[in-house]
């Protein structure tokens, strides 16, 4: 099954759900915590597959970054003057 099939097979259950959920309260009444709980619960289902459907909808333009070539050859020791050794402090002086 495609994607699309999928979403529309889970938002088909979540219409089922929300039908059952009518019929509980009717029966059990809506004002009780756990009958608003499933409520909400099923508000945040529809919600996400909502989200699901528009990021399925949107097209994969998601680009890979451009790949930068680090060369082999060794640094520019010039780079590296004036500049303290990790632990060891600078090169011209004994480390305390």
């Amino acid at each position: 099954m495609s994607v699309h099939d999928e979403l529309t097979s889970v938002q088909r259950c979540l219409d089922d759900l929300y039908r059952s959920l009518g019929h509980l309260e009717k029966q059990l009444g809506s004002g009780g915590l756990e009958m608003r709980r499933v409520r909400t619960d099923a508000d945040h289902l529809r919600e996400s597959v909502a989200l699901l459907r528009d990021t399925a909808a949107a097209p994969a333009t998601a680009k890979r970054p451009d790949l930068v070539t680090i060369s082999d050859a060794p640094y520019d020791m010039s780079l590296w003057t004036d500049t303290d050794d990790e632990g060891l402090g600078a090169r011209d002086r004994h480390a305390p």
